[in-house]
């Protein structure tokens, strides 16, 4: 398992630090509410035996809930594992992950822990909720951000006359000018999902997820830094293209991972 998820990582890069996290709580939400309609009934056993009655829409937002922890676990070791940087003309190499880890090496590693039989249901636990949220982070796309600007949060813009940053507006005001509840919105993409695009789309390898979220990178810098409707215009398709994905992949990860042949 380590070592697919190395290979598979070799379209990320460097991590840096970014303060902010990836998806505010809707769009977590939304990503784990269309996860778990699309586990297998084994993995929803096992996810079931982890955390009980919990959704994975619960579950998606712990580790960003945690940040207001004060312990050193919560306010330094973790916080590097929400991202991973792509600067402009590089590749990810695992050689190079900084020692304090990115979102690439804590896949890996909360992945290794599912897998283990001697772990403990807590750290378990924990790990699922990590998994789920990871993935969900490598969707949006200034979590495959650049290093000059701290993915998008030094870039700084007006939405609608607001003051904001980039990586804010993606991580939370596209989604919220929408005005719908998470379950609204999880329900409204599930039913634009063609059955195409659910077989395309059920990709477990995170080198997919971190290209196509950089390709989508270059795209959404803007112009002009007044951004309004026609932003909103040029852009809500592809937003709603990354959650929609984002949970398919939460559950084709977990899918294949609680899969018997993978153990």
């Amino acid at each position: 398992m380590r070592s697919f998820i190395i290979t598979a990582a070799t379209v990320a890069a460097l991590a840096v630090s970014a303060p902010a996290p990836a998806w505010g709580p809707i769009g977590h939400r939304i990503t784990g509410a269309i996860a778990d309609d699309n586990l297998s009934g084994l993995t929803r056993a096992n996810v079931r035996l982890l955390i009980g009655t919990e959704t994975l829409a619960e579950a998606s937002t712990w580790p960003d809930d945690m940040r207001s922890d004060p312990a050193d676990f919560w306010q330094k070791t973790a916080s590097p594992w929400h991202y991973v940087t792509v600067p402009s003309g590089d590749t990810y190499e695992p050689s190079l992950a900084p020692a304090e880890g990115d979102a690439i090496t804590a896949l890996t590693r909360f992945t290794a822990v599912l897998r283990d039989p001697k772990a403990s249901v807590e750290d378990k636990r924990l790990a699922l909720r990590f998994v789920v949220h990871i993935i969900g982070d490598l969707h949006q796309p200034l979590h495959a951000g650049r290093r000059d600007d701290r993915g998008g949060n030094d870039t700084h813009v007006t939405f609608f006359n607001k003051r904001t940053n980039l990586h804010s507006l993606w991580d939370s005001g596209l989604i919220e000018q929408r005005k719908l509840s998470y379950t609204e919105y999880a329900a409204f993409l599930a039913r634009s999902t063609t059955p195409e695009q659910l077989i395309a789309w059920s990709d477990p390898r995170p080198g997919t997820w971190i290209t196509e979220s950089v390709h989508l990178r270059e795209k959404i810098y803007p112009t002009d830094p007044k951004l309004s409707w026609s932003y909103v215009y040029q852009h809500q398709a592809e937003l709603d293209e990354r959650l929609k994905q984002a949970g398919i992949r939460i559950a084709a990860y977990l899918n294949w991972l609680f899969a018997p042949n993978t153990r």
